[in-house]
């Protein structure tokens, strides 16, 4: 892997937003805005090296669901801050494997091997659109005899077949949080209402917001008719954790609810950080991981501390030998995970995280995000890549 120096293209910023990025300025605390797509450079792979990626990232998803199978088979949710009533909605929806979709696994991973999982963002990340999408198309126009690790597209079609086929109805309401101002949320979920339709089924957009409770069941908003439509299947752009912290969270858990929750409920285990301990306990020295615990930093001098629960990560501080340093955000009570520290490569002053694509269990592709500090944080730019082999035809 490599960090390349590029032209970006003429009307580039209006081009990306007639694609769908509509969130591409990001708003700096002093005035001003920054461009979140950055095409002044980029990135090249060899094709070896993401094919060897792709494993990593399918055993880390092999990992991480054998952990989650633990955690239920112990009883270990207090040690996920997941209430107790909850326990046994979460056990069945593993044991039942309702659908799941998607998840981004963000790696540490500077060229050399091995990569170092840090999270596992596997209810609702975002960051989709530009990686399955945006960083195609500017393929497409400037190298276009060459490849890239981006196949999030058509897996997401593909799994969206497979859910179709298990169901007794077509519709499809996907949801999100119209509280979210940049506008980020709300494409995301257009995005993967498409992917849905161009699969065959039917997909409303709908906020979270409106969604009503019949004493029975979900209900979308009355048409024309008056008549309110039951939600059958609904995929979910907001978390689990804001879900059960609300007052129809356990109604969303109720076995007699008859809706189908994309993501299920056991990913509740997979996008809490506590999975990183637990895996580390597992699985102790694996290559691909680095050493995590919940009780204390058990002596490492240069940790992490990430709380459990936190959209994305969340505010985390970072604990080094020349002091700490602290993400500025709301911390919350809900527990910590201490993880130890590894500072995000560096490619020409910037540090790079890698984004791992998971659809249905497989690796589906790359999106990189660069930021100015040891924290990818809400001023990280997204930059496009090109696998270094011809395209295949």
């Amino acid at each position: 892997m490599r960090r390349e120096t590029c032209r970006p293209r003429p009307d580039w910023s209006a081009t990306i937003r007639a694609q769908g990025l509509v969130y591409a300025d990001t708003e700096l605390p002093g005035g001003g805005f920054m461009s979140y797509w950055d095409e002044s450079a980029c990135y090249a792979f060899d094709l070896d090296e993401v094919l060897r990626l792709e494993e990593a990232t399918e055993e880390l998803h092999r990992m991480s669901v054998a952990a989650a199978e633990h955690v239920v088979a112990q009883n270990r949710f207090a040690e996920f801050g997941i209430p107790a009533w909850a326990a046994d909605a979460v056990t069945r929806s593993l044991r039942e494997q309702p659908p799941t979709l998607y998840g981004r696994f963000d790696l540490w991973y500077d060229g050399s091997w091995p990569p170092k999982l840090l999270e596992y963002n596997a209810d609702t990340p975002t960051a989709l659109v530009e990686a399955a999408v945006i960083q195609w198309y500017w393929l497409e126009e400037t190298r276009p005899e060459l490849d890239q690790w981006n196949s999030v597209h058509e897996r997401l079609v593909a799994a969206w077949q497979r859910i179709g086929a298990g169901l007794h109805d077509p519709l499809v309401h996907v949801a999100w949080s119209d509280e979210e101002e940049t506008g980020e949320d709300q494409m995301t979920a257009g995005y993967l209402a498409e992917t849905a339709r161009q699969a065959g089924l039917e997909a409303e957009l709908l906020p979270m917001l409106q969604i009503g409770w019949d004493g029975r069941r979900f209900t979308a908003p009355p048409g024309p008719d008056g008549a309110s439509t039951p939600i059958l299947t609904c995929f979910k752009l907001y978390p689990w954790e804001w879900m059960l912290a609300e007052p129809y969270g356990r109604s969303a858990l109720d076995p007699g609810t008859p809706t189908t929750w994309i993501e299920p409920a056991w990913k509740l285990l997979l996008s809490n950080k506590a999975l990183l301990a637990v895996l580390w306990e597992l699985y102790p020295d694996h290559p691909y991981l680095l050493p995590a615990y919940l009780d204390s930093p058990r002596g490492m001098t240069e940790y992490v501390v990430k709380p459990l629960l936190g959209r994305e990560g969340g505010s985390v501080r970072i604990v080094t030998g020349s002091g700490e340093i602290a993400n500025p955000g709301i911390y919350g009570d809900e527990g910590w995970c201490y993880q130890q520290f590894r500072a995000l490569p560096s490619f020409s002053d910037n540090r790079l995280v890698l984004g791992s694509w998971v659809v249905a269990g497989e690796a589906a592709g790359a999106g990189l995000r660069e930021s100015r500090s040891l924290i990818t944080d809400g001023y990280a730019r997204f930059l496009p890549h090109y696998v270094d082999a011809p395209r295949e035809p």
